[in-house]
């Protein structure tokens, strides 16, 4: 990781970020001011599953990988985000371990933000801050309601007693 000193010059980039597209120059300004900007080499990674982490993140420029681990110890790939899309918004809001490993796959310029100063920048900016926390809200609804998807999914997936019972009779002549 390198941090990346003229901040200011990546403003643009700042507002293709969803949570913070509806900000004013001003705002975006202020925010660059107490935000870290950071490059990342490719394989290098952002956050890693199990660390407590203060920050939320923003990709910039480039793509990270999202994995987490197995029981038995490899990393099963869970998606890829880029530029504009934003991960770690539970950071924010409280001190838990972090639930995936995020690397870089390609070169990639973060965005990071401490809990503290998005506090900070939500008393300065109340009306900017509502727009924050709502497109953050959403994003977390929104990654909510996939995985309840998913688990009902594999829900319906699963093999009832009766399917396992009708097969071994089939097969054996024998009920269960």
């Amino acid at each position: 990781m390198e941090l990346i000193a003229d901040k200011q010059a990546r403003a643009a980039s700042v507002k293709a970020i969803m949570a913070f597209r509806f900000l004013s120059d001003a705002e975006t300004a202020d925010l660059l001011g107490v935000a870290e900007l950071a490059t990342y080499e490719e394989g290098e990674p952002v956050v890693e599953e199990g660390e407590i982490s203060p920050h939320f993140f923003g990709i910039l420029e480039g793509t990270v990988g999202v994995t987490v681990r197995e029981p038995e110890g490899g990393q099963v790939y869970v998606n890829s985000l880029g530029a504009g899309d934003m991960f770690g918004e539970a950071g924010i809001f409280t001190s838990v371990p972090r639930t995936a490993t995020v690397s870089a796959l390609a070169p990639a310029t973060i965005l990071r933000l401490h809990r503290r100063e998005l506090a900070a920048f939500l008393e300065r900016h109340p009306a900017a801050g509502n727009k924050i926390l709502l497109v953050i809200i959403y994003g977390l609804l929104r990654k909510l309601k996939l995985v309840n998807r998913e688990l009902a999914y594999e829900r319906k997936s699963d093999m009832r007693q009766e399917d396992v019972d009708a097969m071994v009779e089939s097969l054996f002549g024998e009920k269960g």
